[in-house]
């Protein structure tokens, strides 16, 4: 995260989990992990929202149903709100899968060093819905891209660009985040593509695993659910905000 600003980004680690802070209004500042490790202090809630109030921010964190109850006792106490839900889902690789179809039209490339900005452009658009795309959003694009663990995949559909996803490769797990498509090239099996493409390559890293995210519901999730994976649990994001002094 410092490698876009010096000084902006924060992470500080509170509760068993992390607060991480990448500007206003950014989707990737928030808590993540809380009371995975056992109760959670008032201390350590204090100093949760401390974090984030010296900041001018929110409080967001996404809450894991396995956490400590006293972390669920927390955010009641204090009238947090549910903002959001998303499954987090993952299937097993066994390696004699075919992931090879693209579909007509579609092709898929591994985004090479220094040529990033095609892919985050893209992705941010893709997320925007055909609103303006933000400064956060555009931020967070390329610190995924930028990441060392991570490789960036663009789609093309008769050679022009139609969205772009994320790998992550760690410890034999393959983490599938990022995905989006330009909305004039919706409902062509981009993401579909997108999907089969990043498999075959965790595929052939050995990898045993493959874990995803997706609101519920969603076509993202029914592509997903095709692809053969089965929802783990449901997070749900708490969010406060601070009242004006």
């Amino acid at each position: 995260m410092e490698k876009l600003e010096p000084g902006r980004a924060a992470l500080a680690r509170i509760a068993g989990g992390y607060a991480v802070y990448c500007g206003p209004q950014s989707p990737v500042t928030q808590a993540i992990g809380l009371g995975l490790d056992g109760p959670i202090s008032d201390t350590e809630f204090n100093l949760l929202e401390h974090f984030y109030r010296s900041r001018n921010e929110a409080v967001r964190l996404e809450a894991c149903p396995m956490a400590d109850a006293s972390l669920f006792e927390h955010l009641g106490e204090r009238c947090y709100r549910v903002t959001e839900f998303s499954n987090v889902m993952a299937r097993r690789l066994n390696g004699s899968e075919d992931f090879s179809f693209f579909g007509q039209g579609i092709t898929v490339d591994l985004v090479q060093p220094g040529q990033i900005d095609p892919w985050y452009l893209t992705v941010a658009q893709g997320f925007s819905e055909g609103a303006p795309v933000s400064q956060e959003i555009l931020d967070v694009m390329k610190v995924f891209a930028m990441a060392p663990e991570n490789e960036c995949y663009l789609a093309r559909v008769d050679g022009r660009i139609a969205g772009g996803a994320t790998l992550s490769l760690r410890d034999g797990v393959a983490g599938l985040f990022g995905a989006s498509t330009l909305l004039p090239f919706r409902n062509r099996g981009v993401q579909t593509a997108l999907l089969n493409a990043r498999l075959a390559r965790a595929t052939r890293a050995g990898c045993d695993i493959a874990a995803c995210l997706a609101q519920p519901g969603s076509s993202s999730q029914r592509n997903i659910v095709r692809k053969g994976f089965q929802v783990l649990y449901t997070r749900v994001k708490f969010e406060k905000e601070w009242e004006s002094e």
